[in-house]
């Protein structure tokens, strides 16, 4: 029996078991009886299936080349399917999936959290729905990006009498707070002038959390307070005021709470969440359940003060050209943008504290702007991870009073 066939074998009878339990964990299937039906039927399956018994070693060897073959989507599936098996699959897969940093792929729900490439760009479009207010972010699988991608997360607008929230969840149907897929929200001031990004994870020991509720019920039922619950701001952003109405495309500003500035350098480092926290380490990692309740008079420009950014990654729109022969303003996409929009935009590193620019702050960390109608490229590299950038770019769709 060839290890090709082997890999064939082992694909086809795990793949519809444990992508099913999988995707209950994720919230996909939401009713507390369809998880036990499909645990048990995941665990009845594993035990009477002849890899059940496997040598350790065979098995990662096996786990190992499943990973090296499907690196992209959709094959990929199948590693996610593999890690969604047992505990000790888990545990392999964990240790064989390398973060984005190093091996330029998203593969499970975490790898958004963490840092991306940090040699090239990841591809990445955001899909905008006007009926109902709500933007979708996909990975790119080819260079067309009206192609239909990975889904990756899902935000939705919701305004408030003196702000406007951005809901965002990995839940492609139900994005809210209260759904176990929330991870986090982007909130604007009333101008849309100022921003926010709240993070529903710790993203290292010294995050601070805003006031909220540590708990919640969930189907009448109260979650441990022992899981952490609440925002923790990760990320400021500043549109510059233009109330004398001058011709130009929008600046911007970005303070990331959680990265340092020396992360950009070579050999620079930036906080990486490893597993989404839980309760109960001995289940399928899943999704903490949020709801909190920051209050209204929060404010936005705590993190854009001077003199509280020192030793922050500070991100800053990168200056267009005027262009004489088409008379507008240029910036160079590599071709990923095509249509001139006043969102469009290319972020850099500002030097810190004055110290003279050096290559590293001339490297696009992300880049954003328009294609078709409803339909925007997002690529991004390290520091910033998926979630941070897709929130980022919703700011950009916000409506701005005295910003064109």
């Amino acid at each position: 029996m060839s290890f090709k066939s082997i890999l064939q074998d082992m694909k086809g009878e795990f793949g519809s078991i444990s992508r099913k339990g999988f995707d209950v964990k994720f919230g996909m299937k939401s009713r507390s009886h369809r998880v036990v039906q499909d645990t048990s039927f995941r665990i009845d399956a594993l035990k009477q299936s002849c890899w059940a018994n496997m040598p350790p070693e065979l098995l990662r060897d096996v786990l190992m080349r499943i990973e090296a073959s499907d690196d992209t989507w959709p094959p990929r599936k199948n590693v996610v399917a593999c890690a969604g098996v047992c505990k000790n699959w888990r545990e392999i897969m964990k240790e064989i999936v390398k973060s984005p940093e190093i091996s330029g792929k998203l593969t499970f729900p975490i790898s958004l959290k963490q840092p991306g490439p940090r040699d090239a760009l990841l591809q990445c479009f955001i899909k905008r729905s006007r009926s109902n207010q709500t933007y979708y972010l996909y990975l790119g699988l080819n260079q067309a990006s009206t192609d239909d991608g990975k889904f990756l997360l899902a935000a939705r607008k919701c305004r408030r009498p003196t702000c406007t929230d951005y809901i965002i969840s990995l839940n492609y149907e139900d994005v809210s707070k209260g759904n176990s897929a929330f991870v986090g929200k982007l909130r604007s001031n009333f101008l849309g002038t100022k921003f926010t990004i709240y993070d529903a994870q710790p993203t290292n020991t010294g995050a601070k959390v805003t006031k909220c509720h540590s708990t919640r019920l969930v189907n009448m039922k109260q979650v441990s307070p022992r899981v952490p619950a609440g925002n923790y701001p990760v990320a400021h952003i500043a549109y510059e005021l233009n109330v004398l109405g001058s011709r130009g495309p929008r600046r911007m500003q970005c303070v990331m709470d959680s990265i340092p500035a020396r992360a950009v350098e070579p050999g620079g480092v930036a906080p990486t969440q490893t597993e989404f926290v839980t309760s109960n380490l001995d289940s399928i990692p899943s999704l903490p359940f949020f709801r909190s309740k920051s209050g209204r008079g929060e404010s936005v420009q705590s993190g854009l003060q001077s003199g509280q950014n020192e030793g922050m990654l500070v991100l800053r729109n990168k200056a267009p050209r005027w262009h004489e022969q088409l008379q507008c303003w240029c910036l160079n996409f590599n071709g990923r943008v095509t249509v001139a929009s006043v969102k469009n935009f290319q972020l850099v590193a500002s030097p810190e504290n004055g110290v003279a620019a050096g290559p590293e702050h001339e490297n696009v960390i992300l880049q954003f702007g328009k294609v078709g109608k409803d339909v925007f490229t997002m690529d991004y590299q390290y520091p910033i991870s998926a979630f941070q950038a897709f929130a980022i770019c919703l700011s950009s769709f916000d409506t701005k009073i005295a910003c064109e």
